[in-house]
């Protein structure tokens, strides 16, 4: 079970400082201990339009995230506030506060732009929060939301002479929550009465015509509608008296208005029921640290100069993390081999067949861990590394057999030595009393258990060794006739030769498995590559249809305002998407053939 994150208050995620967005060190040290999946919600809005108020309560608290009470924007850059999801187990809430939008002091809005942009990144649900009712003006205000083609990349080199349209930032932007407050009228349109998501919907209904005023009214409305397929709004009423308003975060509910505290408490249920895991494209679930290098790398790119790309954050990201898959693999290969080999082994195959289990083992962990492998370069390193460990035991296991079959030779034939020194053989008889007592050795040499690949090896090598010495007790046993003493010399060599092909053999024997072993291992990792590639292509598919389906529900919503023209260009970006998905399904069909 991860451990809990404990923030008592809120902590500046990402400083503004004379127009200059810095990340704060600490607060990223923070996101990086959060091994739990996050669920992200980021607000913005206006400044003194009681933003703070809401991202409080979701924490669960009254006070934290500063709510000012003068006519300046309060709270400067992103605040972040970490706490354990309220019902979601397993999972950390991270609450995003932004500095209120159109602050006259800050001379441009340029920096605005960059937090609604980073907001937009970086959360999973965003709240967009103002005041009264949705009528022009509030549209004007949204015109954050018709900038964000120019602030936000998806690709980091879009296909040529083609740019990047709505498609593409359906797939990873956050679901949309508008919250309006102190509403104050009823909730009607053509007499009829409204929930508060088909007052949104009422209000992002676009006019027909084609004038500069059409366009204008219509751009900020189609930007919602087609960059957010998930839409909710809520109205609040005013929570107190505007003399109160100031001492909002002190008073207790019963101090509120009833109905206010209903609405908040029903935008609470929702945000915790319905905000889902921040989740990048291809199902990439963020934790802590996945949401750490979302916010370096889009500072970084803003910092110098370039837009933030999601392709871009989603490789940095890749870069990083696959990096540590390869080591959390190798680090189970070693856990599973520490536990499982006892060397020296009987043969090159027991090892062998240990090395392959927990070599699958290995690449089922680089897999789980690893996304966005570009030409499979990890796995590659991977690959290398699990044969160099392969070798590296088997040199190991040799040299154990080894120095066990070099110790067990010295136990059991030093007595023969001191023997021989001794004379005892010199002597007539002696060549089939020397025969036999080296028979006897060999025997119970060979009933030694666990002396690995190298018994045979070690044990003729050491008889070579000792040829001389038996030939001059051949030669000094006087009972053996001439002839009887070449064909003892003969038969010496007829099993030499018998040993050394048997040698031979057995060394072919062991490259054959050696070879199986590579073939073996190579079709093991294109199985688990196979089954991945498709497991991505599915969730691409998904991804994709989902984004299509949006696209088809809007153009019939556009048909249906009679709005012929948007229609048009979105049946365009619907045929363009079709011919993507096609070319997608194919390049991972021959990502499927080149392995």
């Amino acid at each position: 079970m991860a451990p809990e994150i404990h923030m008592t208050g809120p902590m500046c995620l990402i400083e503004n400082t004379n127009g200059e967005l810095v990340a704060n060190p600490e607060a990223l040290k923070i996101l990086s201990a959060i091994t739990q999946p996050v669920v992200v919600v980021a607000i913005v809005g206006l400044y003194r339009t009681g933003k703070s108020y809401l991202m409080n309560k979701l924490a669960g608290k009254n006070m934290g995230f500063s709510l000012g009470s003068t006519v300046e924007s309060h709270t400067k850059g992103i605040w972040m506030w970490c706490v354990p999801h309220p019902k979601k187990p397993e999972h950390t809430l991270v609450l995003l506060d932004t500095e209120g939008l159109g602050d006259v002091k800050k001379g441009d809005n340029q920096n605005d732009s960059w937090i609604f942009a980073l907001a937009i990144l970086l959360s999973s649900t965003f709240v967009y929060n103002s005041m009264g009712t949705i009528n022009q003006q509030a549209m004007d205000q949204l015109h954050y939301v018709t900038e964000l083609t120019h602030r936000i990349r998806s690709k980091s080199s879009p296909d040529e002479n083609e740019n990047e349209d709505s498609a593409d930032f359906v797939s990873f932007f956050p679901d949309f929550v508008w919250t309006l407050r102190d509403f104050s009228l009823d909730l009607e349109a053509d007499g009829q009465p409204l929930t508060a998501d088909g007052y949104l919907e009422y209000s992002l209904k676009l006019t027909q015509g084609t004038s500069e005023k059409d366009k204008n009214f219509n751009l900020p409305r189609l930007c919602i509608r087609k960059f957010f397929p998930k839409k909710k709004c809520f109205v609040f009423d005013r929570p107190v008296h505007c003399k109160k308003l100031a001492q909002l975060e002190k008073l207790h509910d019963e101090e509120l208005d009833p109905e206010f505290v209903q609405q908040v408490a029903d935008f609470c249920s929702y945000i915790f029921s319905n905000s889902k895991t921040k989740t990048l494209s291809g199902g990439i679930k963020v934790n802590g640290p996945r949401l750490e290098s979302l916010v370096l790398t889009y500072i970084d790119a803003i910092s110098s100069g370039d837009l933030p790309c999601m392709e871009n954050a989603i490789l940095a990201l890749a870069q990083i993390e696959n990096s540590v898959a390869v080591q959390k693999a190798i680090a189970h290969y070693d856990q599973q081999m520490g536990q499982k080999v006892q060397l020296p082994t009987e043969t090159l195959q027991e090892l062998l067949d240990l090395h392959r289990d927990s070599e699958r083992e290995a690449t089922e962990v680089f897999m789980k861990n690893s996304f966005k492998d570009v030409d499979h370069l990890f796995q590659k390193k991977l690959a290398v590394q699990l044969v160099k460990k392969r070798d590296d035991f088997c040199k190991q296991n040799q040299e154990a057999s080894s120095d066990r079959c070099s110790a067990l030779l010295q136990d059991i034939f030093s007595p023969l030595e001191e023997e021989v020194k001794m004379g005892i053989y010199s002597k007539p008889g002696g060549y089939c009393l020397f025969i036999q007592k080296l028979q006897d050795l060999k025997k119970k040499y060979h009933e030694e258990p666990r002396k690995g690949i190298q018994a045979e090896e070690i044990l003729q090598t050491y008889l070579k060794s000792k040829e001389s010495v038996t030939d001059a007790i051949l030669q000094t046993d006087k009972i053996l006739t001439k002839k009887e003493k070449e064909i003892e010399v003969e038969h010496a060599k007829a099993e030499s030769a018998q040993a050394s092909a048997k040698m031979v053999e057995e060394m072919q024997i062991k490259y054959q498995q050696m070879m199986e072993e590579k073939e073996k291992s190579y079709q093991e990792h294109v199985k688990q590559l196979t089954e991945k590639i498709e497991r991505e292509r599915a969730q691409l598919l998904e991804e994709q249809e989902k984004t299509l389906t949006s696209k088809l529900q809007e153009q019939a919503r556009l048909l249906k305002e009679r709005c012929q023209g948007e229609s048009t260009q979105l049946q365009n970006e619907i045929q363009k998407l079709q011919k993507t998905l096609g070319k997608k399904n194919k390049r991972y069909m021959s990502r499927k053939l080149k392995i």
